[in-house]
């Protein structure tokens, strides 16, 4: 019996969507996508460091890591990940 895939957004690998614009700002940072003109707020400049280096790394886990995001933080970061790939923000790496 094959096991079923996880569905952790940390497990995965993700990068900004083409159609997203990422701006710094000093809460944190805004994202608009230009396709649905939807804006996003990140209110942690950590969460935009992680959403920043998603693409150096093959699962956004190691970008985490990369931006220092503590284990016990873990959770927050999953659900705020899946709440950008949800609204399009991220797309998978493999995607176009």
């Amino acid at each position: 019996m094959a096991c079923a895939a996880s569905t952790d957004p940390l497990d995965r690998g993700w990068r900004v969507a083409p159609q997203v614009a990422l701006r710094p700002e000093p809460f944190g940072a805004l994202l608009y996508h230009f396709g649905t003109r939807r804006l996003t707020f990140l209110k942690s400049r950590l969460l935009l460091e992680v959403v920043r280096v998603l693409d150096e790394h093959a699962t956004a886990r190691e970008a985490c890591d990369a931006a220092g995001v503590q284990a016990r933080e873990r959770l927050r970061y999953a659900r705020a990940l899946a709440a950008l790939a949800g609204a399009g923000m991220i797309v998978p790496r493999d995607a176009s």
